[in-house]
């Protein structure tokens, strides 16, 4: 077993750790990746090698997944077969916890350490769990408590899908669970309460609210964006063709014939950036087009001809409706994504594996 910990500007939590792991896990491989802290933590690295672990230094600071990454290439190299347990270097994840993860690490399976957030925990931690926890949950319909924990483990055969999916800093974690069912990877999470260190309010964190909430949650910003413009032209078309025309089928299925081809190539290019056959694409995206036409106007005959609301307002209720299905239908099946084409790692003859909950030994 390999114990990779990214460390940026870490401080002597990260020697106690190590000492920690030297006598919990004798057996294992220690790897500490210096994500650039510079010349001033030299020191803290040097302890941590003289305590036992491998330390990779890189030359300027890049982020926490250019770290993961750089020791998943470290762990493929030397270290062929063996699991890979991700924890922190802040002491937040505790030598039996991280033994337990790698307890329950399984093939072709993502395993998190779910934080239960018990005792007191900083609301920054608190909140931003609460809405990536919420929003992951309506992207991919998967529960999952916990979907910021850096404990993870994964089997060796997971190392090439690993390196293949984008991201350089904190979104790097995100985007695999993102990614996970479009690259055959089940995700699991143990079901203990994993003991939760918070020091100083977390202020060892060098989690940046508004620029890395940005990457994580780019894919949907992306895709928000996207949709606003495709539904201002669609609304503008709406209106203006009930205008000419009166007659509300034909306003709708003309606007949405020219919002739908701006928000098939905005989303192609941009925001799932597929590189796929672009016909597999179309036809795909001309279906769900299809039914979210018909839904539409379902929608739209009910609010405005039954429930007697105006136009527009009927309009913003069901752009919003139909907004998170749609995102979830091109997300798992329209488009594909770079990750999905890289290292593809199947089960079960090629289903999509669900996340499951699992029990870890107590140890």
């Amino acid at each position: 077993m390999l114990i990779l910990i990214p460390a940026y500007e870490p401080d002597l939590r990260l020697v106690q750790l190590v000492r920690d792991l030297r006598v919990a896990a004798p057996e294992a491989s220690l790897l500490v990746v210096d994500d650039g802290s510079g010349p001033a933590f030299a020191g803290v690295f040097g302890v941590v090698a003289d305590a036992g672990a491998t330390v990779l230094t890189m030359a300027t600071n890049r982020g926490k997944g250019a770290a993961l990454k750089r020791g998943f290439a470290w762990a493929s190299e030397h270290a062929p077969g063996q699991q890979v347990v991700c924890a922190d270097c802040d002491g937040q994840h505790t030598p039996r916890d991280i033994l337990r993860v790698a307890s329950a690490v399984a093939p072709a399976t993502m395993v998190l350490g779910g934080r239960r957030f018990t005792g007191h925990v900083p609301l920054r931690s608190r909140v931003g769990n609460a809405v990536s926890r919420q929003v992951f949950r309506a992207l991919t319909g998967t529960p999952l408590h916990d979907t910021q924990t850096g404990l993870r483990g994964y089997p060796a055969e997971l190392l090439t899908w690993l390196a293949g999916v984008d991201g350089d800093r904190f979104e790097y974690e995100s985007n695999l669970l993102l990614q996970a069912r479009a690259g055959g990877v089940a995700v699991a999470e143990i079901e203990i309460e994993i003991e939760t260190i918070y020091l100083d309010a977390n202020a060892s964190s060098h989690f940046r609210p508004v620029q890395d909430s940005a990457r994580i949650y780019a894919p949907v910003l992306g895709f928000a964006a996207s949709s606003l413009a495709s539904a201002a032209v669609d609304w503008f078309g709406v209106l203006s063709m009930m205008a000419l025309t009166g007659n509300l089928f034909a306003s709708v299925v003309m606007a949405r014939l020219v919002s739908g081809t701006l928000n098939f190539r905005l989303n192609r290019d941009l925001v799932f950036a597929d590189r796929g056959d672009a016909r597999v694409a179309l036809k795909r995206y001309v279906a769900l087009a299809v039914a979210l036409l018909a839904a539409n106007y379902a929608l739209l005959d009910l609010f405005v001809g039954v429930v007697g609301l105006s136009l527009v307002a009927s309009k913003l209720i069901v752009e919003a409706l139909l907004f998170t299905t749609s995102y979830v239908v091109q997300h798992r099946t329209v488009f594909q994504t770079p990750a999905s084409a890289h290292g593809r790692v199947m089960v079960a003859a090629g289903t999509a594996p669900e996340a499951s909950r699992i029990d870890a030994p107590a140890n």
